[in-house]
């Protein structure tokens, strides 16, 4: 009885607490999509721990120093999508103990009125020992039937409240999540400024490495920018540089200056025909293949977009999230274009395009080779949004095809 008594006096404060202590989080509209958003995060996390242990073990094996530190700067960059992933996972199960124990402080509320009546008559009853009852006539008659009624109600009181008392356990295991998570929030954060910051250091003494080498580099930018500017679109812009690209790989494939032969008569020209152009196949694709950020797809290959059909796929990463390379190639383009933010083209083998755009900083430069994962540059603060369009020989093709 004196338990029950206790469990009573104190479930409006345990109420009251649990509503004054609810995190700041947001919560998603639906559970269910919440739920998925926590998959997809943890099946992220996993994904780029494990490609930034193994570009931390290919930057081991590296004998070329600008090699090494080209792995180094992307295993950098998947190591901070695994931080920016993990305060995904960290934020959604906040939002999940948040959703939870909004529902159960409302419960609760409609609960506490029938609790507060058991209360007040519980003490009004604790108010009258026995003792005294038996000075005033009638009250051992009283106090015989009360004690009877008591013993008959306290068993239905305690089975009534049983699910009461689960709840509020339920409320007490949902706080400590909800602790957690918000602790597994600030380690995430802390971990990912200090991994933005090796990154920056990284990349710095990258440029420096660089710095003698850059004047090819800036011959190369300054004809990329005059594209841009001649370029109708976006369009037009990969055709000019798809086309330079294909003429770049067949002036590197021509035979070298033939020698003079020992009699003058048995010269002769050498006629060069220009190899008829190849289909577009899907043969030879970039691998690994990977999506550039982190974050719930918006907008798919092929949907409508206006009255036009999407040539790519649209990623909502995390405000400032860091933006990688899908693959290893040649920086044929850096910079921004109208309409579209900063954007990155770059070249793979075979014939290969792949183009980001939305980024609000890129940190590559044209000429520069780039291995899968480097680091290209970060998403915009506010509504960030990165499109992926995969291309092979200026024809879209569906990048997710080819991400592992």
């Amino acid at each position: 009885m004196r338990k029950l008594l206790f469990a009573a006096l104190t479930l409006p404060a345990l109420a009251l607490a649990l509503g004054g202590a609810a995190p700041d989080a947001p919560l998603a509209d639906d559970p269910t999509e919440t739920r998925a958003a926590l998959r997809d995060a943890l099946a992220e996390s996993r994904a780029a721990q494990a490609r930034s242990a193994r570009l931390e073990r290919a930057a081991e094996a590296a004998r070329d120093a600008a090699e090494r530190t080209a792995r180094e700067a992307a295993a950098l960059a998947a190591r901070i999508q695994q931080a920016e992933a993990a305060i995904a996972v960290a934020e959604t199960r906040l939002a999940l103990a948040t959703r939870e124990r909004a529902a159960l402080r409302e419960e609760l509320g409609r609960e506490q009125q029938p609790v507060v009546h058991l209360t007040a008559a519980l003490q009004q009853f604790s108010r009258r020992p026995l003792a005294l009852s038996v000075l005033r006539p009638g009250s051992v008659q009283d106090a015989v039937y009360l004690r009877a009624m008591l013993d008959s109600a306290v068993p239905q009181v305690q089975a009534r409240t049983a699910g009461l008392r689960a709840r509020l356990a339920r409320s007490r295991a949902l706080r400590e999540e909800a602790l957690a998570a918000a602790s597994d929030l600030r380690a995430e954060q802390s971990r990912l400024a200090a991994r933005r910051s090796e990154l920056a250091a990284l990349e710095t003494r990258q440029r420096l490495a660089s710095r003698a080498a850059s004047g090819n580099a800036d011959r190369e930018a300054e004809r990329a920018l005059a594209l841009a500017e001649e370029a109708r679109d976006l369009d037009a812009l990969m055709d000019e540089l798809t086309r330079a690209g294909g003429l770049r790989a067949r002036l590197a494939a021509l035979p070298g200056p033939l020698l003079r032969p020992a009699r003058p008569e048995d010269a002769r020209l050498a006629g060069v025909e220009e190899a008829p152009s190849p289909q577009p196949s899907f043969a030879g694709a970039p691998a690994p293949y990977l999506l550039p950020v982190t974050g719930r797809t918006v907008l798919g290959f092929g949907a409508l977009r206006g009255e036009s059909a999407s040539s790519g796929v649209t990623l909502a990463p995390r405000p400032g999230a860091q933006v990688v390379a899908p693959a290893a190639g040649r920086v044929a383009f850096a910079g921004p274009y109208r309409g579209y933010g900063r954007i990155v083209i770059i070249e793979h083998a075979g014939g290969w395009t792949s183009l980001v755009t939305g980024l609000a900083r890129s940190d590559v430069s044209v000429g520069e080779r780039l291995v899968a994962g480097a680091p290209l540059g970060i998403a915009a603060q506010a509504r960030p949004q990165i499109t992926l369009e995969l291309r092979r020989e200026g024809v879209p093709v569906n990048p997710l095809r080819f991400v592992g």
